[in-house]
């Protein structure tokens, strides 16, 4: 291995990522599929069927979340995001080789438990394999790459949205997102298992030669290494002791009650925010104040360029500043955005077709994705870092679960 040791860390932690970048493209391009004239004339969906592309892939991901958790724990971590990459696959296949409505919406389904498992797993895996120093930066790639995926699916969707009039213009973007999938699923063997649940399987010597190959070029001998190594054991010796917490220790355990609902309230306000029904039905919101859809996929293919520059700056930063105030300021700062682009809906309606309020309500949504990494990286980042050892893996799967299910609560609405 030729890389320094947090250098390979990081490439490690950033392919895994891979799943949340799948997340993103999905959430990108949804917008394009289901305004697209190809699609609309090739299913005839109606109002309610559209609203179930959206709201079956949440549905599935909150039943992959819940999932994810004792696969992890009983196969590990590497064969459970095998199991995410594989289950989005053949999600895609039925998307992208749709011949009636029931191929969209069961893929869909299939392709939210995939990003069920991989959103509660990925955070997980990164968290125990990386150095404490860069464990903020690592996890901090979960939305990065959910930024990048973003950003592909924008401009992807976009081409193919101006470029086609058949049915390119949906098949393309949606057969795009199983590329990705199958690099995870096909790649993630080359890849060390978390050696923390290495030794909780009783396989010592594999858990510290990971260990020696993550932190030291392979020396067992490494100060740190030894020291971390009998950390993990005595952990998952008292964890054993103690057995696994119970569902009821969740409500009566002061410590595991506060990190739960400090980790779920972290998510649902994220949700709250809005982000996925901006991302999700932006066609629609924009067609509102009057910019036709080619321009709003346009913008929008800006916006997550934008976004994606605020969640690299957020990772700059994010160790230095800490969490806390990042996330009290980022949150003032969407809060403004809304308060401005409320007040241009309210003063110049669409039939002014006034075009210095049309351009004030983008530059607000720009500037509302550019502050939105605030919450997008830290709602990821918090949840892996706040529980302990043997809480870590239950709380991350029961947070996710909230996490889907507070965006499908604000799309049925």
């Amino acid at each position: 291995m030729g890389f320094p040791p947090k250098v390979y860390q990081f490439l490690v932690g950033t392919f895994a990522a891979l799943g949340s970048f799948l997340y993103g493209y999905d959430l990108t391009i949804v917008a394009e599929v289901v305004s697209s004239g190809s699609f609309l004339n090739y299913f005839s969906p109606t109002t309610t069927e559209i609203g179930l592309v959206a709201s079956l892939l949440t549905a599935g991901a909150v039943i992959g979340a819940g999932l994810a958790y004792p696969c992890s724990d009983y196969f590990g971590r590497r064969a459970t995001i095998l199991a995410g990459g594989v289950i989005f696959c053949l999600g895609g296949s039925l998307q992208a080789g749709a011949r009636n409505y029931g191929y969209i919406l069961g893929g869909r389904f299939i392709a939210g438990v995939s990003i069920g498992v991989l959103t509660m797993i990925v955070p997980i895996y990164q968290a125990e394999l990386v150095h404490p120093n860069i464990r903020g930066l690592v996890t901090g790639l979960q939305q990065f790459m959910l930024g990048i995926g973003g950003v592909c699916g924008s401009w992807i969707s976009y081409g193919t949205y101006v470029s086609f009039v058949d049915n390119r213009q949906w098949r393309i973007p949606l057969g795009i997102q199983i590329v990705p999938a199958a690099l995870l699923s096909g790649l993630i063997f080359l890849f060390p298992e978390s050696p923390r649940w290495l030794i909780s399987q009783g396989q010592l010597e594999k858990g510290r030669h990971t260990l020696a190959r993550l932190h030291a070029n392979g020396n067992l001998s490494d100060p740190w290494v030894l020291a971390e190594f009998e950390q993990i054991r005595a952990q998952v010796a008292e964890e054993k002791e103690h057995s696994q917490v119970k569902l009821s220790q969740w409500i009566t355990d002061k410590s595991n009650f506060r990190r739960l609902l400090l980790a779920c309230a972290m998510q649902a306000a994220t949700q709250m925010t809005g982000v996925s029904a901006i991302q999700y039905y932006s066609v629609t919101i924009f067609k509102q104040i009057g910019i036709d859809g080619t321009d709003t996929l346009r913008y929008q293919a800006i916006n997550s360029i934008i976004g994606l520059i605020g969640e690299f700056l957020l990772m700059m930063v994010v160790d230095k500043i800490g969490r806390r105030k990042l996330v009290v300021g980022g949150n003032l700062a969407m809060c403004l955005t809304y308060v401005i682009s409320t007040i241009l809906l309210a003063q110049f309606p669409p039939e002014m077709h006034n075009t210095g309020a049309h351009w004030g309500f983008i530059i607000m949504t720009w500037v509302y994705n550019f502050c939105f990494a605030s919450m997008g990286s830290l709602s990821w980042m918090i949840p892996a870092e706040i529980f302990d050892t043997a809480t870590r893996a239950k709380g991350v799967s029961i947070n996710q679960s909230i996490n889907q299910s507070s965006i499908n609560l604000l799309q049925s609405n």
